[in-house]
């Protein structure tokens, strides 16, 4: 059974989170409610709520966002409907019926989307969607919020009585009115309305000549408001009419009322349905504007809190536009407790704090700002000893309260509880004060309790560097401008850079001295080991983090390297497969110019269809049957690979120009070329023999096939030997 003392709720401001939770509900009543949060008791519904609140926060991320539930209360309906012989009014039946509807809603989404929210459509699933609410309510009441003319047969023969009497009442005073008008018995303004009856404006002088009853006169007398006699006659009929108009839906709203006696379980249900729904929005509410997540529950006794942050922190820092630093933090059976020592204002507090609120958050239902890859076991107890304790209505000292807490937590203390306790051993004489509270915490380790305690004695800092599962910890700072860099470092004791602190802040170094000589010189040197072991930590990081940075910017450049070896290599397979073609387009051209050689000689075009038939074919043969839209796709590619190659080709044929004008600016000496020499010309690559030399024209054979060239455009790549 899980139960955590009120006083560690308020000693970790859990209220404040609650307050901030109850200002997102949309509801008064799920305000209220969110206001009573608290741990729960058993492993089973902890995890049932928090599953709940995540399902609804994942809601907001996707597109199946659940359906608005805000509602009208309807407590005063609830009550009334268990006493007999009432009955509801028309603005009660409208919001009974708003209800129905909205939960409705609700019901079908969840049945709907059962694979997204299987938590909440369970939790959903003890409420009944019926539609008789609804339909019951609608046969009597419009969309206006009037009982409609149609609820029952006599209503509707008494509204076209009442209509029919209207009638008569206003063409009975008009023709009052213009009868006395014709008379000059009236005023200027010749009719009023009292009590919401047309009324004569009478001259007072002519009141006995006008029939009828006085309804009133003005401030001055000199009017007299009068009802026509014939119209006071239809008012009366009127007056009885909307009596029993009245009077029968009276009867009606009775009816609908005694309808809806049976469902009052299902409207309890309703209405308590949509404040948890309210209550679990606003938790999710929470979660989202804080990035807070649902951290792994393990059943081992392991909290490890990775990149935590402080909630009511981090949303105070995110309105004022400042950065909060987040902590680590790691409670397992190797280390069970964690002394943190260092500096006054350096997080030591801010540490502690966020760990127990956090704890509470997450036994109380709630989603927490740490990374995902977080754990967290639940603890059947949390201590807290939390700031200023002196208690001036008990007329006791920080000392006697502290006392008083350590008296508690020895009784409750055991291995299923986690304390907390900020600045342990204060308040009494330091030596006493310090020897007593390492007594106690060496009491709460032999139990095997979990906790974080900060401290600035020296003798625990030497206790959590003795015993095997506990830990030192500190909260670095700056050794130059002693600044805190709020950042909790585990395994190591903090120097509380007393004298460094006392010098920053001015106070002269002839004091300085005096004061150290004052005290024992081993703890001057024990807390200079510190604080020179805090520098060194600090210079070890610094460094670690360089090499870290260096080491990923060669990881960068390696991957660039490999992009690009793998962007060249696609370049040459492409211009590989474009001169592959190319030469194959060349070694048919050659076929096809033999061809229409050999028909230029033998004029023969039987012979000549055959050679190019059979040439076809032979080509045709090598092809691979493609679709319309596979052969699109491989021109493209070959246009664009053709593209590219031509731009490459173009900035060749540049640089080869340039390098002609300079030869002709500065001729080379011509080589003689005689049969035999392998050569090539002067602006290509493929090398060929000379078979034959005649009038400065030279025959090339290239293996394939053989050309006519100028002795000019070639250049010797090897002489005949």
């Amino acid at each position: 059974m899980i139960h955590i003392h009120e006083k560690t709720l308020r000693d970790i401001e859990f209220p404040t989170v609650l307050k901030q939770i109850s200002e997102l509900c949309v509801t008064h009543l799920g305000n209220e409610r969110a206001l009573q949060i608290s741990p729960l008791r058993t492993k089973e519904e902890l995890l049932y709520a928090l599953k709940l609140t995540n399902e609804y926060l994942s809601s907001f991320y996707n597109d199946n966002h659940i359906p608005n539930h805000s509602f009208d209360t309807i407590t005063k309906e609830l009550k009334l409907l268990k006493i007999e012989n009432t009955y509801l009014e028309v603005h009660s039946l409208k919001k009974i019926k708003s209800i129905s509807s909205t939960v409705n809603e609700i019901i079908i989404f969840l049945n709907k989307f059962e694979e997204y929210y299987p938590t909440l459509t369970d939790f959903a699933s003890h409420i009944d969607v019926t539609k008789a609410i609804i339909e019951k309510i609608d046969t009597i009441v419009d969309k206006f919020g009037d009982i409609k003319d149609n609820a029952s047969h006599l209503l509707f023969e008494l509204r076209q009585s009442i209509n029919s009497v209207k009638g008569k009442i206003n063409q009975s005073f008009t023709s009052a009115l213009n009868m006395y008008h014709g008379l000059d018995y009236l005023d200027d303004i010749r009719e009023s309305v009292v009590d919401n009856k047309r009324v004569l404006a009478v001259k007072a002088m002519y009141r006995r000549k006008v029939k009828g009853g006085i309804m009133g006169g003005s401030k001055t007398g000199s009017i007299v408001y009068i009802e026509p006699e014939t119209t006071l006659q239809h008012s009366r009929e009127l007056n009885n009419l909307e009596y029993e108009a009245q009077e029968e839906i009276i009867r009606i709203l009775k009816e609908v009322t005694n309808y809806l006696r049976p469902f009052l379980p299902l409207l309890e249900n309703y209405q308590t349905f949509l404040i948890d729904i309210d209550v679990i929005s606003a938790k999710a509410k929470y979660a989202r504007s804080m990035n807070g997540i649902l951290p792994e529950i393990t059943d081992d006794r392991h909290i490890y809190l990775r990149d935590a942050y402080h909630p009511l922190l981090y949303l105070n820092h995110l309105d004022e536009n400042k950065t909060t630093y987040p902590q680590t933090i790691e409670l397992n059976s190797e280390g069970r407790i964690i002394v943190i020592s260092g500096p006054n204002a350096g997080g030591k507090s801010i540490t502690l704090k966020t760990v127990g609120l956090l704890q509470v958050m997450v036994q109380s239902g709630l989603l927490i700002p740490v990374h995902e890859r977080s754990k967290v076991c639940l603890f059947d107890r949390i201590l807290s000893d939390i700031g200023d304790n002196q208690s001036i209505e008990n007329h006791l000292s920080t000392y006697s309260y502290r006392l008083k807490q350590m008296n508690y937590f020895l009784k409750k203390c055991n291995k299923n509880t986690l304390f907390l306790i900020d600045e342990f051993g204060t308040g009494s004489d330091p030596e006493l004060g310090g020897a007593l509270a390492e007594t106690f915490l060496e009491e709460f380790y032999h139990r095997e309790a979990f906790g974080i305690i900060t401290t600035h004695y020296s003798n625990l800092k030497m206790l959590a560097n003795e015993l095997p599962y506990m830990l030192n910890a500190n909260m670095l700072f700056d050794e130059r401008s002693l600044e805190p860099m709020f950042k909790l470092v585990i395994g190591q004791a903090g120097s509380s850079f007393t004298f460094e602190v006392a010098q920053k802040n001015g106070i002269p170094f002839g004091l300085i001295n005096r004061a150290k000589k004052k005290i024992e010189r081993s703890k001057v040197r024990f807390d200079e080991t510190i604080a020179k072991l805090q520098k060194e930590r600090s210079k070890l990081e610094k460094t670690g983090a360089s090499l870290k940075l260096n080491e990923k910017k060669k990881s960068d450049e390696a991957d660039k390297l490999e992009e690009i070896n793998l962007k060249i290599q696609k370049k040459l397979e492409s211009y590989q497969e474009l001169y592959d073609s190319n030469q194959r387009l060349i070694y048919l051209g050659q076929k096809v110019n033999d061809i229409a050689e050999k028909y230029f000689e033998n004029n023969q075009k039987r012979e000549l269809m055959a050679e190019l038939f059979k040439l076809v074919q032979i080509e045709n043969s090598k092809r691979k049957k493609v679709t319309v839209k596979e052969k699109k796709v491989i021109k493209a590619k070959e246009e664009a690979v053709k593209q590219e190659a031509e731009k490459v080709v173009e900035v060749i044929r540049e640089k080869k120009k340039e390098a002609k004008k300079k030869a002709i600016e500065t001729p080379k000496p011509k080589t003689l070329l005689k049969v035999g020499d392998r050569v090539r010309m002067e602006d290509g690559r493929a090398i060929g023999s000379i078979d034959k030399i005649e009038k400065n024209k030279a025959v090339v054979n290239y293996g394939i096939f053989t050309t006519n060239v100028s002795l000019e455009q070639l250049e010797l790549v090897e002489a005949k030997k």
